[in-house]
């Protein structure tokens, strides 16, 4: 277990940081301060964190897993990428920081926020290899991209024509189609 956060935090921390900077900068500009901004980083990081405990023994049963199950999450994440649910996940990302909350609850905040937006790519990125550099790569970009691009929702549904391809071009390999 500790192995596995150990490469979950190595691999977690450069993923995330690029769309959490924005964030942060906000957050800093609202008059939250150097220090705040660090308790900020660490609540949203917390998160992360937790998740990856939850993952692993997710990730541990996704070694075992079938190609074909593999296709179909990565099928499904990628479907989700055009929902109703997914624009408003991403339009919290552009929210202002909100007044008055703790710096550590807003980082808690941001951080399940983050999550809730992005566990479809994140799902992807278990199933097709936490610590292949090119996987974590696309998946950084993706989200990135989603999360900052004036259009997201745009970016997302690009996200996810790729995703939802990618997942049927595994079922095609799973059936000894491809």
């Amino acid at each position: 277990m500790s192995s596995f956060l150990g490469m979950w935090a190595a691999m977690m921390v450069p993923m995330m940081l690029p769309s959490l900077v924005p964030m942060l900068r906000r957050y800093r500009q609202a008059g939250g301060g150097a220090g705040p901004t660090a308790i900020v980083s660490l609540g949203y990081f917390f998160v992360w964190t937790a998740i990856g405990v939850a993952a692993f023994p997710l990730s541990v049963a996704l070694a075992r897993a079938t190609p074909l199950a593999i296709a179909v999450i990565v099928l499904i994440a990628g479907s989700l990428q055009f929902t109703e649910w997914k624009a408003r996940r991403l339009a919290c990302c552009h929210e202002e920081p909100a007044r008055g909350r703790a710096a550590w609850q807003h980082g808690l905040r941001l951080g399940l926020r983050c999550a809730s937006c992005c566990g479809n790519l994140m799902a992807i990125l278990l199933v097709l290899g936490m610590m292949d550099l090119r996987v974590m790569a696309a998946v950084t970009a993706a989200i990135t991209a989603e999360r900052l691009a004036p259009a997201g929702e745009r970016v997302a549904r690009a996200v996810g024509t790729v995703a939802v391809a990618a997942g049927l071009l595994l079922i095609a390999r799973a059936a000894g189609l491809g």
